[in-house]
């Protein structure tokens, strides 16, 4: 499966005619907040592939455009505390960054943040009973706590998500959140089982057959 991935900023040669050029053997959609819905509406509707997506902390509650107001890119599937099978790939996410402000609508504390991994767990173990495994692509705004994080507390990452992955062990776990700014910059870490990609602008990525 071919996925294309995106997160946190508008990348021009995706946003016009030249996508069905670029991508035209992706399979899926990834997004991974912190980007107009409109966006990734117009990505998913000139590839003609689903998206799956999670909300970013600066994602807002609702859109606003000619055709009324959305609190989601229309026709895309949110992940957030739910797991679900495409293709014969499994998936699940969780949403936001940790909580640093007094508003913000996809900003969550530590204790929610483990709330909202451990909802996953009835999910996956169905999955593992059903399917031989718990699941195959993990999908976030925010990173795991010491992998592409940051110092600044707005940017440090998410403990439960490290745990998710040691114990859940996916064969993929997309993130944005944390904005890459130099080439030296690491982007992409082998953690046990599992390939963790900062997805930030977008990523393409080949997830082999099961």
């Amino acid at each position: 499966m071919n996925i294309l991935s995106v997160s946190d900023v508008v990348i021009p040669f995706i946003y016009s005619p030249k996508i069905t050029e670029r991508f035209p053997d992706a399979d899926c959609v990834i997004g991974c907040g912190d980007l107009p819905y409109y966006y990734q509406e117009y990505i998913v509707s000139n590839l003609n592939v689903p998206l799956f997506f999670v909300h970013g902390n600066h994602d807002p509650k609702l859109e606003y455009t000619d055709h009324g107001a959305y609190s989601q890119p229309r026709g895309g599937v949110n992940l957030h505390q739910r797991a679900v099978r495409y293709q014969g790939m499994l998936f699940a996410g969780v949403e936001g960054s940790i909580r640093y402000s007094r508003s913000g609508l996809y900003q969550h504390t530590p204790r929610q943040m483990w709330l909202s991994v451990f909802s996953l767990v009835p999910q996956l173990l169905w999955n593992r009973m059903r399917y031989g495994r718990y699941l195959d692509v993990f999908v976030t705004h925010a990173a795991p706590w010491g992998i592409h994080d940051q110092p600044d507390y707005p940017h440090v990452g998410i403990k439960a998500f490290r745990w998710f992955l040691t114990v859940f062990r996916p064969r993929i776990h997309f993130h944005g959140h944390i904005h890459v700014y130099r080439p030296d910059t690491i982007t992409e870490t082998q953690f046990g089982g599992t390939r963790v990609i900062n997805t930030y602008g977008y990523k393409l990525t080949r997830v082999g057959d099961l």
